[in-house]
C-alpha cells in the first residue's frame, strides 16, 4: 500500500493513474507512478472495463479542487471571512458561502476530503445506458448481432436506415460496452460469443 485510502480515491488520484495508462503505462506501472497502490490501479482499470473513454477527465475550472477545499478548511477555521477567503483563491463569495454551507455539519463543522467526496458522488450521475433505455434498439442491436454483423456494421446500418431518428442510432463503441463494461451491460453478455474476434 502506498498510504491512500482503500476505500475512497480522489478525482485527482484517479485521474493521475488514467494518465498514466494514457501515457503508454501498464497499469502496474501507472499505480506506481501515480501512487495509487497496485489492487487500486487494477480496480480503476476494470471499473472502466480497461476502456480509457470510460476513465475520468481532469474537473473543469467550474469547479472547486480538494486543495482549494482545503484552502477553505484551513481559512475557515482561522476565522477569515468567505469574502476574503474568495479573494484568496480567486473565486466569488458566493461560492465559498455556498461550499461551507452545503457542506458543513453542526458538529463536524466543514472537512475538505468530505466535502471533496460529496461533490464527486453528486457529480457522477450515472446516466441510463442509450441501449437499457430503448428496447427497440436494443432488440434490433441484438438481432444484427445474431446474424453475426460487426458492431461498426450495426452502427453503419442503423444510421442508412433512421436517418431522421437519432434515438435509432448508436456507436459501435456503445455497443461494446453495452457487452463488457459492468454496470453498461444492456445486452446479454453471451451474445459476445456472435463476434467475428471474440
Amino acid at each position: 500500500m502506498t498510504g491512500k485510502s482503500r476505500h475512497w480515491l480522489s478525482r485527482d488520484d484517479r485521474v493521475a493513474f488514467w494518465e498514466q495508462v494514457r501515457a503508454g503505462l501498464t497499469v502496474e506501472q501507472a499505480a506506481q507512478a501515480s501512487g495509487v497502490s497496485l489492487a487500486a490501479g487494477r480496480r480503476l482499470f476494470s471499473k472502466a472495463g480497461g476502456v480509457i473513454d470510460n476513465a475520468p477527465k481532469p474537473a473543469s475550472d467550474t469547479y472547486l479542487t480538494l486543495a482549494e477545499r482545503e484552502e477553505i478548511m484551513l481559512l475557515h477555521t482561522q476565522k477569515v471571512r468567505n469574502a476574503e477567503i474568495a479573494r484568496r483563491l480567486g473565486r466569488h463569495r458566493s461560492t465559498i458561502g455556498r461550499e461551507l454551507n452545503r457542506n458543513s455539519t453542526p458538529s463536524r463543522g466543514y472537512r475538505a476530503s468530505g466535502a471533496q467526496h460529496t461533490a464527486e458522488q453528486r457529480a457522477a450521475r450515472p446516466k441510463t445506458a442509450k441501449l437499457a433505455a430503448n428496447p427497440e434498439l436494443r432488440q434490433r442491436v441484438q438481432e444484427d448481432l445474431l446474424a453475426r454483423w460487426s458492431p461498426e456494421q450495426i452502427s453503419a446500418r442503423l444510421r442508412q436506415q433512421f436517418p431522421d431518428q437519432p434515438e435509432m442510432r448508436v456507436s459501435h463503441e456503445t455497443i461494446y460496452q453495452s457487452l463488457y463494461v459492468q454496470g453498461r451491460g444492456a445486452l446479454r453478455r453471451e451474445l459476445t460469443a456472435c463476434l467475428r474476434t471474440g
